[in-house]
């Protein structure tokens, strides 16, 4: 045992030891492992080679933290649980990659707090920049204009009072997109709110009130006293007193977004209200949840541009981390009618 244990290949921790096990200069494998195009390519494929060989595989986060110019980005957003969040990361995630930056991925939880230290790890990576989609009404600005000291931020989704690009969807010109569709179709739609998170539930509500009044129409909202992310049981709760108090609630239903949505389409269900086109109550949503088109009724929504709304937001912090400051851009995306059988 002890003859088989002295003869087993020793483990190759550091770049030192790759450098004197492969007898590839130190300053060589530097210059491949910050850049592979910096070496010749007959040299790159030795290095790959004795990697293999060897079993070597360097840190990069300790190459990345102490280079000069640092290949990675930072990403925080609310919830990676919630899918477009998720998708909005896959997708920055996937393009980063193609240009040679690797990212360093944070989840502030819908907590404050969280966000905070979710703040401190990207700034303390030494990050070449930031796409945040933040929590809104929680986060600390005083964080995010320091950390826009330390480098290019862009703001995804939601903006708090901070410099920066901003890169969103135009709620105003999907809630009227979507007001108009249902006063044309059906029932003067009365508005579930979702809770004041963040902005685009201050912007949804103004749209949904503004279009309304365009259209001659009198706005009904129903609110969530609440700050809380859960979104699908906060509106659960809240529709099931509604509908059971027999509150006027009308014979359309337009949600916030599609989670509050899933939650009044369950409240309806629990106390026997039919929902559909031709049924008892329509309803609708905003941002085609992934699983809307698989609700029972499919849910009709607006649906936001996931794709473009990642690639724009990674071409801002690029343009960004290139000018060696932060832009002051804003960039607001059109929604698309999407018409199911919920409305």
């Amino acid at each position: 045992m002890s003859d088989r244990a002295s003869t087993a290949p020793k483990r190759i921790r550091t770049m030192e030891e790759f450098s004197i096990a492969s007898g590839i200069s130190r300053p060589t494998l530097s210059r491949f492992f910050n850049d592979p195009g910096r070496v010749r390519p007959a040299t790159r494929l030795r290095i790959e080679a004795a990697m293999d060989r060897l079993g070597y595989r360097p840190n990069l986060f300790a190459v990345n933290f102490n280079r000069r110019n640092a290949k990675t980005v930072g990403i925080i957003v609310p919830s990676l649980l919630d899918p477009f969040y998720a998708a909005l990361v896959q997708r920055i995630e996937f393009q980063a990659t193609a240009i040679g930056y690797w990212t360093v991925i944070q989840s502030s939880q819908g907590n404050p707090d969280r966000e905070a230290e979710a703040v401190a790890t990207l700034v303390s990576t030494n990050s070449a920049g930031a796409v945040v989609a933040p929590l809104g009404a929680a986060s600390r600005s005083d964080l995010y204009r320091q950390m826009e000291k330390a480098m290019p931020v862009v703001f995804l989704d939601a903006r708090i009072d901070a410099d920066g690009a901003f890169v969103g969807t135009d709620n105003h010109s999907s809630m009227s997109l979507m007001v108009d569709y249902l006063l044309r179709s059906g029932a003067p739609p009365s508005y579930f709110d979702m809770p004041t998170v963040n902005q685009n539930a201050t912007e949804r509500r103004q749209g949904y009130e503004s279009s309304m009044l365009e259209r001659g129409a009198e706005p009904v909202i129903f609110g969530v006293p609440s700050l809380d992310w859960d979104f699908e049981r906060l509106a659960f709760e809240e529709a099931t007193q509604l509908f059971k108090a027999g509150a006027p609630v009308g014979g359309t239903i337009l949600c916030a977004n599609d989670r509050v949505a899933f939650g009044v389409m369950a409240a309806a269900c629990q106390v026997g209200i039919s929902v559909g086109r031709l049924a008892d109550l329509r309803i609708a949503g905003h941002d085609d949840h992934p699983l809307s088109q698989y609700a029972c009724p499919s849910l009709t929504t607006v649906a936001q541009d996931v794709d473009r709304l990642a690639t724009l937001s990674l071409e801002r912090l690029m343009q960004s981390i290139a000018e060696g400051a932060n832009r002051n851009s804003t960039d607001r995306l059109e929604a698309r009618l999407i018409m199911r059988n919920s409305a």
